[in-house]
């Protein structure tokens, strides 16, 4: 019998802005809380609450945790890739 294994979590891509701000964060408290609030979102993609804005685009969500002050913005493409777009605040 196969071993049974959990849900399918969502991979997570940086934009280039993202992967900036992720270059400079430096402490490991903000890193392990970056870390906790990305497992929450390839858990469950939506997460986070739509921002709104007009439909010509992605659908932006944000996520914010704040016991670990972490804020994300991201979206999901179609087959539930999340990307991080921006606004990595820690």
């Amino acid at each position: 019998m196969a071993p049974q294994h959990g849900p399918r979590r969502a991979r997570i891509a940086f934009s280039d802005s993202a992967a900036k701000q992720l270059e400079n964060i430096t402490s490991e408290a903000e890193l392990h809380a970056l870390d906790r609030a990305l497992v929450v979102i390839s858990v469950d993609p939506e997460a986070g609450e739509v921002l709104s804005g007009d439909s010509s685009g992605p659908r932006l969500r944000q996520y914010v945790d704040d016991v670990e002050r972490v804020r994300l913005v991201y979206w999901v493409t179609a087959l539930k890739t999340v990307v991080v777009v921006a606004f990595i605040e820690v």
